[in-house]
């Protein structure tokens, strides 16, 4: 069990390293936000693809690679993505055993309904003291998003409401979700729950890499509850997720699932990821309007067939459908900087042998996702030497940077190192620091001293000669 929790422990340092700048052998990255485009005007140009969604994440989960970022740190209210964290922490509490999840049921009272009660909470129908196994009440909070699910589990594992709020806040603190705060297991209050779409960016990414049951089930549309007392048939659910639903006009093939959010004060909310040809892309939103902008009602009058004719719109996940396909359409990992390539001499100071420089070379390549309509060679490369480099240099000695920049942003900062070593003259160094001294601070420092010391001793002396002069 000790052991488990310890791979848990190092896998969430290792979320945090993927959200934070990627540091590679002293490389740099910076987070670069893209203009994504829907394609092409008459006229080969480029079409600006705007977003509904107030805040938006998105990054390559293989890389790292950030390729959205507007206003990912901003704290907002995640609704039901707040439910992402109850599902971890009753993972948690089962090591992720889908076995377990199966063979154990838990039920609650009242206490787990009354504050649900007249709030048009989502639900999956589960009534008060019904016995549910704990894998059907992940299913019921993952797909259909049953608050009365978020609140059976939350006393199941920690005995009440107050003390599982504190264990989703241990859990955000240990994946190193900084901005965060969880008030209650659900997302229907906004009173001191929030988080930003980065953090929960780190807490998908976290319960994807540790639970294979967590993925298995944030993929699937549809799914029937084990019959029951209060439900001997069992209970058909289902995913509020139309990506992963074939018949709707939001179907995405390329959609693994993860899970819809949406309150009136936090707007439509989005985790969720795509892998298309083994790329894998990862996007959060929050914020997407709630109705119908006037210019879709429109839209939906012209084209009945439509997303925009129906009397809601999913703004939310209208931005990630089409965030994935400009990013599989025009996205492709470019080389920017070969590892092996010499890029310029040095020079050194004092080396042995009249060895007077040294060559230079990327610490590490740098490779980038970036969209085939920017040329690549309008990414900017600058060299910066170090000052006084002198003997002796050592094969891999940091001497000065290389600096990527795309219109005056900067993109990366990849070290440069000597390819080979300079061993140091101690001749020439003695040479050179004899031949320098006479104009060095320290020798004029010296001289003057002598000047001052020898006028003052003259003056001493004819003095004490003048005096003695007197006396005769």
């Amino acid at each position: 069990m000790r052991s488990k929790k310890m791979l848990k422990r190092i896998s969430a340092a290792l979320c945090m390293v993927v959200f934070v700048s990627i540091q590679l052998c002293g490389i740099t990255a910076e987070a670069f936000n893209f203009e994504p485009v829907k394609g092409y005007d008459e006229d080969g140009n480029t079409i600006p693809l705007s977003l509904y969604s107030e805040s938006v994440y998105m990054f390559n989960m293989d890389t790292g690679d950030v390729i959205i970022d507007v206003n990912s740190n901003e704290q907002r209210v995640p609704a039901s993505l707040t439910k992402i964290m109850t599902a971890i922490v009753l993972l948690d509490e089962f090591d992720g055993d889908e076995n377990k999840l199966k063979s154990t049921k838990y039920s609650a009272g009242t206490e787990a309904f009354d504050e649900l009660y007249g709030t048009g909470a989502s639900t999956a129908d589960i009534q008060p003291n019904e016995e549910v196994t704990c894998y059907d009440l992940l299913c019921a909070l993952m797909l259909p998003s049953a608050c009365e699910a978020a609140n059976i589990i939350a006393i199941g594992v920690s005995g009440s409401l107050d003390k599982f709020a504190d264990r989703m806040n241990e859990k955000a603190e240990e994946i190193g979700m900084a901005d965060s705060h969880f008030s209650n297991a659900h997302g229907l209050s906004g009173d001191n729950n929030y988080t930003t779409c980065a953090d929960v960016a780190k807490m998908c990414v976290y319960a994807l890499d540790n639970y294979q049951v967590f993925t298995d089930v944030v993929s699937m549309y549809d799914y029937t509850l084990a019959p029951t007392t209060e439900h001997p048939d069992g209970t058909y659910i289902y995913n509020t997720n139309q990506m992963l639903a074939s018949d709707s006009l939001y179907y995405y093939s390329y959609c693994r699932g993860i899970k819809t959010g949406t309150l009136d004060i936090a707007g439509r909310c989005l985790a969720s990821y795509a892998v298309n040809d083994g790329e894998r892309y990862m996007i959060v939103s929050m914020g997407a309007p709630m109705e119908k902008t006037a210019e879709d009602v429109t839209k939906g009058e012209e084209n009945p067939s439509s997303v925009y004719a129906a009397d809601t719109v999913y703004y939310n996940l209208i931005d990630h459908i089409n965030l994935y396909e400009w990013a599989f359409n025009y996205l492709a990992e470019t080389e920017f900087v070969d590892k092996n390539s010499e890029l310029r001499e040095v020079k050194v100071e004092f080396g042995e042998d009249k060895r007077d420089y040294v060559t230079i070379k990327p610490a590490e390549g740098y490779t980038k996702f970036w969209p085939s309509y920017i040329p690549k060679d309008e990414v900017k490369q600058s060299i910066e030497i170090y000052d006084n480099v002198v003997a002796p240099v050592y094969a891999g000695d940091e001497l000065g940077m290389l600096t990527l920049t795309y219109k005056g942003e900067t993109i990366a900062e990849i070290p440069l190192i000597a390819t080979e070593s300079v061993n140091r003259s101690q001749a020439a160094a003695k040479k050179a620091v004899a031949k320098a001294f006479p104009h060095s601070t320290e020798f004029k420092i010296a001289i003057a001293v002598i000047v001052i010391f020898t006028a003052g001793s003259t003056a001493i002396y004819i003095m004490n000669v003048q005096k003695k002069y007197r006396k005769k």
